[in-house]
């Protein structure tokens, strides 16, 4: 795939969607990294109806902190691996409040020494947080890259380099959340809505169905 066809890509999915954003419901960088620690194996619908009581009890690192694990359990036990990311919840907290006032870090280095934040999570934050031009690779911009051939990887980290090299300086800043979207709601895993999808002639998916 060459540079002016993934520029038409992307100036259609900013046509079509001008502000992107994560479907996470969150008031503060600190509210959107709990938010992206509780969505591993969670779908964002289930996180929110989570957060929106965790959030108003505690929306602070402190107030989290104040909370305490086992009350923290109480507001996350509908979503998969609660015991584990309540512990990282607190134990993140713990740094934040002991070591960055209560505030989070804007430096990817830092966000990956947090419990529980990888680089993906790092990168999530980093771009709808903090604006920076980053690319978050989850499974549905896994495929997507590779479908599409925007950029192709045998793994995310390939990709997320790929996708970073390739796709036009003017777009990366909103790629993460038009690639994501998409994955979710039209090139799907089991049955990509190819009649739906606004770049199907730009598209390089052997088995899509043509338009």
């Amino acid at each position: 795939m060459n540079k002016a066809v993934r520029t038409e890509i992307f100036t259609r999915f900013r046509d079509a969607n001008p502000r992107p954003t994560t479907e996470l419901h969150f008031n503060s960088p600190f509210e959107l990294l709990i938010a992206v620690l509780l969505s591993a194996q969670a779908t964002d619908k289930g996180v929110n109806k989570v957060t929106e009581k965790l959030f108003a009890a505690a929306d602070t690192p402190q107030a989290m902190l104040d909370l305490g694990l086992e009350n923290i359990m109480e507001y996350t036990k509908s979503i998969g691996l609660y015991r584990t990311k309540s512990k990282h919840i607190i134990e993140t907290c713990q740094i934040l409040v002991h070591e960055y006032g209560g505030n989070i870090p804007s430096e990817r280095e830092a966000l990956e020494k947090l419990p529980g934040v990888g680089r993906k999570t790092a990168n999530v934050v980093l771009n709808t947080a903090f604006r920076q031009p980053v690319m978050a690779v989850d499974t549905h911009i896994f495929r997507v890259s590779n479908r599409t051939r925007i950029a192709v990887g045998k793994n995310v980290r390939e990709v997320e380099d790929g996708l970073m090299k390739h796709i036009p300086k003017e777009f990366l800043l909103d790629a993460h959340h038009w690639l994501i979207l998409h994955g979710r709601y039209v090139c799907k895993a089991q049955k990509p809505q190819c009649q739906n999808c606004l770049i199907n002639d730009l598209c390089e998916y052997k088995a899509k169905s043509v338009v």
